[in-house]
């Protein structure tokens, strides 16, 4: 799933590709994408995008008549650039692909979505506070604002693990299941840690691994192009995805904990004292 770092890059490379030109087609594939029906998607034909912003996980290009193309990629879904687009209308059928925005340059992207857990969400709205997830959002992690009395100020609020507290859109907008990950391995601390337990020095921490890996993650994804912005997560985590492998940090063999629909990665010595996890959701340190 791409995560605020990924997201921030598209921002930035829709910005440079997408202002500034205008809308000529927009060509659903897949009806189920499609989330709002009031504007329709051809309001926005015609249209010059002016702007393209990030709200957590969520891609938004505003238009000079008002109206804001906003897309959530979700677990299995990304943006294809074209140089210039095929001839023709796409076919409906089993593919990927589930929508096409064309410009008057001939050039334009694809959204596809690859598995059968359809979840690739578009919306047309004036507003962006319309689309409910985006209504829903938590603090962004990298406003300026977001500073360590404030993320403190969150957690003291919570009675859960640290691991979902972090992937929680509605508490900090755009961390998911990789980053935090990759946040709680800075940090040094087990992703079950219960966050009413954190210490003044251990909020200090977390907070200075939060900004840091979220920094480092989008310095390096800046400026890629779409396509390459997958590859370059993948080599940047240290953690995440890498079970079975040494830490790049001390050297312990990495560990994995499964779920119905996920999974986390670990080191114990950096982050449990060496003691294994138990592979189970509500797991504590194994006596």
């Amino acid at each position: 799933m791409p995560e605020l770092p990924e997201v921030e890059a598209l921002r930035g490379f829709l910005a440079d590709h997408l202002v500034g030109h205008e809308v000529v087609r927009v060509l659903p594939v897949a009806i189920s994408v499609l989330k709002t029906y009031d504007p329709p998607l051809t309001a926005l034909e015609g249209q010059e995008v002016t702007a393209v912003h990030r709200h957590g996980k969520f891609l938004d290009a505003e238009t000079a008549g008002g109206l804001r193309f906003v897309t959530h990629l979700a677990r299995a879904g990304w943006l294809h650039w074209r140089d210039r687009l095929p001839d023709g209308p796409p076919r409906p059928g089993k593919g990927p692909l589930a929508l096409r925005v064309a410009l008057e340059t001939g050039e334009g992207f694809d959204l596809t979505e690859a598995g059968t857990q359809k979840r690739l969400a578009v919306y047309v709205v004036r507003d962006p506070l319309q689309v409910p997830g985006i209504a829903r959002l938590g603090p962004d992690p990298m406003a300026a604002d977001f500073d360590e009395p404030r993320l403190a100020g969150l957690l003291a609020g919570e009675r859960r693990q640290l691991k979902g507290a972090l992937r929680d859109q509605s508490l900090i907008a755009g961390v998911g299941n990789a980053y935090s990950d990759e946040i709680l391995h800075a940090a040094r601390m087990s992703p079950f840690k219960p966050t009413a337990s954190l210490s003044a020095e251990e909020t200090h921490r977390l907070y200075e691994a939060l900004r840091a890996t979220l920094t480092e993650a989008v310095e390096r994804s800046r400026g890629l192009a779409a396509g390459r912005l997958k590859a370059e997560k993948k080599s940047g985590l240290r953690v995440h995805g890498r079970a079975g492998e040494p830490c790049p940090v001390c050297g312990d063999t990495i560990r994995e904990i499964s779920f119905s629909d996920s999974s986390l990665q670990y080191c114990p010595t950096c982050q449990t004292g060496g003691k294994p996890l138990a592979d189970r959701r509500m797991s504590r340190l194994l006596k």
